[in-house]
């Protein structure tokens, strides 16, 4: 899987790509990540990327043909068959919200291309005519793609395989369908009592289906408190069971 990301900040990936667990992916190869900044393809002395708006208005945007460049050279990199290619992404606030279900497919996928902008914007005309997709971390606005391309590719990396330490614990994360799209439940560890407070009796009896029934009580009163659409859409998926139901039920 590889990952060619369009940024004026490579600097800013050093450190995320050399710490926590997911840089096992980054390491191995299991995620390849290839930093090409469209300042190398632009012209002139300063290597300008960015100009003043036609029509007026604050900020700068970012101009299209050093960014065409970089991605022409980018596909020349990535040997790409003709009639196929690594789909290019915008990080914008049009784009639809990254969920678990977009994240799952990424992580299947063999990469793709990360476009992350910055100033007022990229000019309209390169994005008709190269990019493929548009995605949004939130109705929010950042100063740049970058922490959205890295919140990507966390997410991705952590799903591959012999990145985490437990195979399985990604399948036990919120929003996993092993889980019915439910939130996690809370988790406690040593000491058993902490501040005045006690772990929960249940978790400390060793009765492996005592202790799954007050997980999946507390998955489904945490999301119905929090989340109520995912309790929504799990029925409607027929994913609760009458039990699931009687727990919902009493919380009122």
């Amino acid at each position: 899987m590889r990952f060619d990301i369009i940024t004026l900040f490579p600097e800013l990936f050093a450190p995320f790509l050399a710490s926590g667990v997911t840089r096992r992916a980054y390491a191995s190869g299991q995620v390849d990540v290839r930093l090409w900044n469209p300042r190398d393809h632009a012209d002139g002395n300063y290597r300008r990327v960015d100009d003043r708006p036609f029509g007026g208005g604050p900020g700068m945007v970012m101009m299209a043909e050093p960014l065409a460049r970089c991605l022409a050279a980018i596909r020349v990199g990535r040997e790409e068959p003709e009639g196929s290619h690594a789909p290019l992404v915008l990080f914008s606030p049009i784009g639809e919200s990254l969920n678990h279900a977009a994240v799952e497919r990424w992580s299947a996928s063999e990469g793709a291309i990360l476009l992350c902008g910055r100033y007022e914007g990229i000019d309209q005309r390169f994005i008709d005519a190269y990019v493929d997709v548009q995605m949004s971390l939130g109705d929010f606005v950042l100063s740049g793609g970058e922490i959205a391309a890295m919140a990507l590719l966390d997410a991705v990396a952590r799903l591959q395989p012999g990145v985490l330490n437990d195979e399985g614990s990604h399948q036990l994360d919120s929003f996993n369908p092993a889980l019915d799209g439910l939130l996690d439940c809370p988790h406690y560890t040593r000491p058993e009592e902490w501040a005045g407070q006690q772990v929960p009796a249940p978790l400390m009896s060793g009765h492996h289906a005592q202790i799954e029934r007050w997980r999946r009580d507390h998955r489904l009163s945490i999301t119905a408190r929090h989340r109520p659409d995912l309790i929504a859409a799990a029925r409607q998926a027929g994913l609760l069971a009458a039990a699931d139901e009687a727990v919902l039920a009493n919380l009122g």
